[in-house]
């Protein structure tokens, strides 16, 4: 008999499409979640990066050579230097650099707020001094005098101030400046997001953010010469310094940008590819069923002739139209997710760049590749499988495809589980990087090990959960539990894509609670102050307020934590400093020698002093930012200790080794008199730092909280995230709930006719799909629990000492699932439910 050609083939796949609109929209429904996440994601981070690129195309214009320190951690280039680069033949101007971070305080007393953009102060140069092209003024006039500030347009508006308005800039190491708004400006990347540029007299912003003594860095321009000659002229003048030309401090920053954004694209495409895994399975899941329904129609097909490439074909066919079709309108929807995600982190003002959004060659090609390869994968398996099935055997009413032996990947699987179980052990064990590559080892081959072993896992489990479920329900239960084992593939399929979602869940989950609980516990342990002043991280406690706050009468004493950092034998480290007495704020343990942390006496932990062979009375030598050296002398090794780190100073020592605009507090340990009343306490300290602004009291609890709330936000935005991961899991068990409908027609019709009502036929259905969706988050609970304990266990040396488990989110998940599963069951178990019991049974 001659074989049927393609043509007629390729007819019988996309009728057979369009006969199926509803399996059809839920298949493409699965592809397009998926493609639309990994577009998006590209389109985000494109147009970031373009907005950036945008705006560092500006950086250094006008600029011929940028002269700087070797190490970033300095005080700077030397004031003098300015003078010697003047001299350099074909140098034409010089421009040093001086700027820092600033919070803008408008009329009204309050700051104002950046959303995470940068809030910067920095020196004004006239048009005869400076380099790069001039600032537009839209408004007033530059600085002229002490006292007086430029701000950018949005800056501006932010604040609500006009020209000639009265306003404050806090400067951390200064404090308060009274400050009048002389002029408004408009300037390349001046507004970009929240950014806030305000510009000094140059006299005054050297006050603000130098020494007096350094600068950041030196521009330079010449005159007639190229950038690479005059490099080299500079570069003989000064042989220690770092000297670009002007393109390479631009490709320099460029590079660093491009750094940070592709972290956000790899961490935004770790959950594309999540959702494209969880996708895959539904996918997979729905052409197993399709097969499954056409394999009469398939039989025939072969029946008059089709070969079995054929009908494989026939198949691959429809999985590459609703791939073709799935990854257009992903692409699509990714353009909009990418738009809302940008309007979204805009409404919450976290700073991001403006502009208009990206849509490479690359994202459209990717897009479309990516959903039409994992459909078409996701098909092939299925339809391998069905092109192999005999045609007579295929006709037969009670042939059932219930797919080959699940014995060899069950032991496959248990064999992975094993392996798994005990690289999660191992690994756990340990602490650092290394540690934690041999959990994800073992996460990755229990995951696998789930995948492989879940249809045999589903029977006992789900027959279980039936038993509990079903109780209360007799025959309807019974009926739920039947059809939920009966298809072990099918049920473990549909609960995979929730176990993978509800499993990543967990596992941040058991993160945040564990983070949240070693800062709970280093804080009840550790600090015994009554009262912690705090400041945005950024900028910490502006200088003055603990002097303010030390002259409260209540106030017994008052202790500034200082960050240090310097070289010690030869490497970039970071210490502490306390200017005011330890003992009453902070508890630690002394093992060896004294407490004593005046004049040059140096305190440190007891793995530093170990690791670096440091016994008390030997000396060190401590070298700042500036370069200049300090000998201390170690006076005590105390027991290790999060909080404190690993070694302190005098606070002779933080002021000699540390430059003066790096001198704000980080926090301000407040211990009350004996016997003060700790409610008048904290209005006495609120007064005291009104005119700082910023400075927040708090106490023990209040501090927790502020640390734990941090910790939430990070986790809001990987729920966030994750929840796509989630909707999908529920988009398909309904897709499967339906299918499944339709697979037994037949049945269905059957139990109507002997007398099953429409409620009944509801219940079942209810019932079937929240036995699968129980099922597929008790495992990815218990995936993610392990997993989760596994991970935090290797950073313990990080300070994530204390292992939590979030009971109530667990068990609100599984109640959670329980709700899916009824919810995902409505418009399956009204389909059913409306079968008519003649028509399903007269149905070939």
């Amino acid at each position: 008999m001659a074989s049927v050609s393609n043509s007629p083939m390729r007819k019988v796949s996309l009728r057979n499409l369009a006969a199926h609109k509803v399996r059809l929209a839920l298949t493409v429904l699965s592809v397009v979640l998926g493609t639309a996440f990994v577009a998006g994601s590209f389109v985000f981070t494109d147009t970031l990066q373009k907005t950036f690129d945008s705006i560092f195309e500006n950086t250094a214009q006008g600029v011929d050579v940028r002269v700087s320190m070797e190490e970033r951690n300095t005080s700077g280039v030397p004031v003098e230097d300015v003078d010697k680069l003047a001299a350099v033949d074909g140098v034409r101007a010089v421009a040093p650099a001086v700027s820092g971070q600033i919070v803008l305080i408008n009329a009204d007393g309050g700051a104002v707020q950046t959303g995470g953009a940068p809030s910067i102060g920095q020196s004004y140069l006239p048009p005869g001094q400076a380099i790069a092209e001039p600032d537009t003024f839209v408004e007033g006039a530059p600085p002229t005098q002490t006292g007086q500030v430029a701000l950018n347009t949005s800056a501006a508006e932010r604040a609500g101030l006009k020209v000639g308005d009265s306003a404050k800039v806090l400067a951390p190491a200064r404090g308060i400046v009274d400050v009048t708004l002389s002029g408004i400006y408009e300037g390349a990347g001046s507004d970009t997001g929240g950014f806030i540029g305000a510009l000094f007299t140059d006299e005054q912003a050297r006050g603000l953010f130098t020494d007096g003594r350094h600068v950041e860095y030196i521009d330079v321009a010449g005159n007639g010469v190229s950038q690479t000659e005059l490099q080299q002229r500079v570069e003989q003048v000064f042989p220690d310094l770092k000297v670009q030309t002007g393109d390479q401090v631009r490709e320099e920053t460029k590079a660093e940008v491009d750094s940070a954004l592709s972290f956000i694209n790899y961490f935004l495409l770790a959950f594309g590819a999540i959702a494209l895994l969880v996708g895959t399975f539904i996918i997979y899941n729905t052409f197993s069923m399709i097969v499954a329904q056409r394999l009469r129609e398939l039989a025939l097909l072969r029946a008059i002739g089709a070969s079995r490439a054929q009908v494989g074909r026939s198949v691959v066919t429809e999985a590459l139209v609703v791939g073709l079709i799935g990854s257009i309108i992903g692409l699509l929807g990714g353009i909009g997710l990418a738009y809302g995600l940008r309007s979204l982190l805009n409404t919450f003002d976290v700073g991001l760049p403006e502009g208009p959004l990206q849509v490479g060659a690359r994202t459209i090609i990717v897009a479309l590749v990516v959903g039409v390869v994992v459909t078409t994968l996701s098909a092939y398996a299925p339809a391998r499988r069905a092109s192999k099935i005999p045609p007579v055997a295929a006709m037969r009413e009670e042939f059932a495809s219930t797919g080959d032996s699940l014995r060899v990947r069950t032991l496959i699987g248990a064999i992975l589980g094993v392996i798994g179980v005990a690289l999660l052990v191992f690994g756990s064990r340990g602490t650092g990087g290394g540690a934690a590559m041999i959990v994800g080892l073992g996460a990755f081959s229990l995951i696998i090990a789930v995948l492989l072993g879940a249809p045999a896992l589903s029977r006992p489990i789900v027959g279980a959960l039936g038993a509990v479920f079903a109780k209360p329900f007799g025959a309807i239960g019974r009926l739920a539990r039947t059809n939920a084992v009966r298809n072990p593939r099918r049920t473990a399929a549909t609960a995979f894509a929730l176990t993978l979602g509800l499993m990543l869940v967990t596992v941040i989950g058991v993160f945040g609670s564990s983070a949240k609980a070693s800062i709970n516990a280093l804080v009840d342990v550790g600090v015994s102050a009554d009262y912690i002043l705090t400041g945005p991280n950024a900028i910490g406690v502006p200088r003055g307020a603990a002097d303010a706050v030390r002259q409260v009468p209540d106030v017994q004493s008052a202790t500034s934590l200082h960050g240090v950092r310097a070289k010690v034998d030869g490497e970039d480290e970071q210490g502490a400093s306390f200017d005011g007495p330890i003992e009453g704020v902070l508890e630690y343990k002394i093992l060896e020698g004294t407490v004593d942390l005046t004049g040059n006496n140096m305190l440190v932990s007891k793995s530093t002093a170990d690791d670096k062979g440091w016994t008390v009375g030997s000396t060190q030598t401590l070298t700042g930012p500036g370069g200049v050296e300090y000998q201390t002398v170690v006076a005590g090794v105390f027991e290790d200790n999060q909080l404190i780190g690993s070694w302190i100073v005098s606070d002779e020592a933080y002021r000699k080794l540390m430059p003066a605009e790096s001198l704000p507090d980080f926090v301000v340990l407040v211990k009350a008199k004996p016997g003060a009343d700790l409610t008048t306490l904290r209005s006495e300290l609120e007064t005291a730092t009104e005119k700082y602004v910023v400075v927040q009291v708090q106490d023990r609890e209040e501090f927790k909280g502020t640390q734990g709330q941090q910790i939430n936000t990070l986790l809001a935005i990987l729920y966030g995230l994750l929840a796509l991961a989630v909707v999908i899991a529920i988009l398909g068990i309904i897709n499967t709930l339906a299918l499944s409908v339709v697979e037994r027609r037949r049945e269905i019709g059957m139990l109507r006719a002997v007398g099953m009502q429409r409620g009944q036929m509801r219940r079942t259905i209810y019932l079937e799909s929240v036995l699968i969706a129980v099922y597929g988050a008790a495992v990815g609970v218990v995936l993610g629990i392990a997993f989760g304990w596994a991970f935090v266990s290797t950073l313990a040396d990080q300070g994530l000492d204390k292992i939590t488990i979030p009971w109530g989110q667990v068990v609100g998940m599984l109640i959670g699932s329980g709700v899916v599963g009824v919810l995902a069951a409505l418009w399956p178990a009204n389909r059913a439910a409306k079968t008519k019991p003649l028509e399903a049974i007269a149905d070939m």
